[in-house]
């Protein structure tokens, strides 16, 4: 039987009806918080990579990229997508919670047993006996992740976006720390896998003490299996989005070596590191926002593309600037021995100009239940982009980063138009709110390769990017602000954050 007095003091993290009255304070506040947590975060990040990329080689970064292509798909499995079935219900109880703890940890016990089974074979596959140890290692921190999946969705939930931001950051910056330390000692390879493994570590007994909700026994009969279906679906995308996004890696790495997947793997996380801080915390306020916001069709429209405009503000014109500098990008990040990956740089920095919008299409599914849509997205969009590695893999890297690129490009219109149908936004709504944005970003980044081209490699790599940076900035923002006229919108919204 269930303690009354547990589920009182548990009832807290259960309800939303206390959010809905002030929901648009929350999500720009949450949006605020988020934000600027993403910003110390990707100092954190773009510091560590100036370091660890002077301190490891690029063959470092292949070992551990061979590992990360087959264990972060296994990965998966271990949440299952039942955080965000926690976090989009509208009616959630402990018994159900619980159960779903139960779930994450028995899939993550799972996840950690299969890593070490294939462990041999990751090795064997690549011809790398060193894969075996740091596929034992990495999955240790599977069973640390599965502990704090709940925790997690429940603090989401309530919208406690500032103890998220503040646990993330401390993690982070614990396990670049123990990364870095490692690498200098010599440690090699091994600093890349510590980083995520301290940071999981750390993250979960955040989340834990951060929430003092603590799991019952499983149960059955407490509605807990429509959120399984939910979360099967998402994980089912995960999965099929998963492969896609890295089979490219497992090719690269198997048909043409460590030495142009180091260059590759870097390349792709560099690009996605800016996109990704962008992203992330406004996906994280969107989804819950939107999912209280399911059954008021205009608010949901209008919220959606106002939080899409300021995503594609944000992001549109830094991937413009990172395909016309890309040498100085990688020059000054990563040093000139990574001279290698600025043309793979470039070409998947092509690739990431629709990429942010895509995400956003995510928010729809989720928001509103419909990942069984997702899932049938997924499996469409999957197909295409497998097709296109295997287009470009005779070329080598470069080739599939091309091909990739196109296919991509090619994909974005359905992308929208099949998350849109069925809702009240359509895709004429999403042109309408990127196009200004995008028209801004190109005329800046023409501008910058005028200059670049103009003066050449005469003048310090440092002082390079600090005027392409000022110049792309005045220019985009010229645009925007007194060309397309939407300085009062923006500035309207930077006064929210004020607020």
């Amino acid at each position: 039987m269930k303690n009354p007095s547990s589920s009182n003091k548990n009832d807290k993290y259960f309800r939303t009806d206390h959010l809905e009255t002030d929901l648009k304070r929350r999500s720009v506040r949450g949006g605020v918080v988020t934000m600027v947590a993403q910003v110390f975060k990707f100092g954190l990040t773009m510091g560590s990579s100036m370091v660890l990329g002077r301190l490891l080689i690029p063959q470092d970064y292949g070992l551990v990229g061979m590992v990360t292509a087959v264990t972060g798909f296994v990965s998966l499995f271990k949440d299952l997508g039942l955080s965000m079935a926690t976090v989009q219900k509208d009616e959630i109880n402990h018994e159900q919670v619980s159960t779903l703890f139960w779930v994450n940890m028995a899939l993550s016990l799972t996840t950690a047993l299969i890593t070490v089974a294939i462990a041999p074979a990751i090795a064997w596959f690549y011809h790398e006996p060193r894969l075996t140890w740091i596929t034992f290692v990495s999955a240790v921190g599977f069973i640390f992740g599965g502990l704090g999946v709940q925790h997690s969705a429940l603090l989401n939930r309530q919208m406690q976006y500032k103890v998220l931001m503040f646990n993330d950051i401390l993690s982070m910056l614990i396990g670049v720390v123990a990364g870095i330390v490692a690498a200098w000692y010599g440690y090699g390879y091994w600093a890349l896998v510590i980083i995520p493994l301290a940071s999981g570590i750390v993250s979960t007994a955040g989340v834990w003490i951060a929430c003092g909700w603590r799991p019952g026994l499983p149960t059955t009969g407490f509605g807990s299996r429509s959120m399984l279906a939910f979360g099967g679906n998402l994980t089912g995308f995960s999965t099929i989005n998963y492969f896609a996004r890295n089979l490219d890696n497992v090719l690269i790495g198997r048909y043409w070596g460590a030495q142009q997947l180091g260059l590759y793997a870097r390349a792709y996380q560099l690009l996605l590191l800016p996109i990704a801080q962008i992203n992330a915390p406004i996906s994280s306020v969107a989804v819950p926002t939107l999912s209280r916001l399911q059954h008021d069709p205009q608010q949901f429209r209008h919220y959606y593309l106002k939080a899409l405009s300021i995503v594609t503000f944000l992001t549109m014109p830094l991937i413009v600037f990172m395909i016309v500098a890309s040498e100085e990008i990688i020059g000054v990040i990563l040093g000139s021995e990574w001279g290698g990956a600025s043309i793979l740089f470039r070409l998947l920095s092509i690739s990431a100009i629709v990429q942010p919008i895509c995400n956003t299409t995510g928010w729809l599914y989720i928001s509103r239940g419909k990942t069984d849509r997702m899932l049938k997205w997924g499996l469409f969009s999957s197909s295409w982009l497998v097709a296109s590695f295997f287009v470009g893999l005779p070329h080598q890297a470069s080739g599939v980063a091309l091909s990739y690129a196109i296919g991509m490009l090619l994909q974005a219109a359905p992308c929208v138009y099949y998350a849109t149908r069925g809702t009240s936004i359509t895709i004429f709504d999403v042109m309408q709110a990127v196009m200004q944005t995008f028209v801004s970003s190109v005329v800046a980044g023409v501008m910058v390769l005028g200059i670049k081209i103009a003066f050449g490699s005469s003048q310090p790599i440092w002082t390079a990017v600090i005027i392409y940076s000022v110049v792309m900035s005045l220019v985009y923002l010229v645009f925007m602000f007194y060309v397309f006229r939407k300085k009062d919108f923006y500035l309207s919204f930077l006064s929210e954050f004020k607020k």
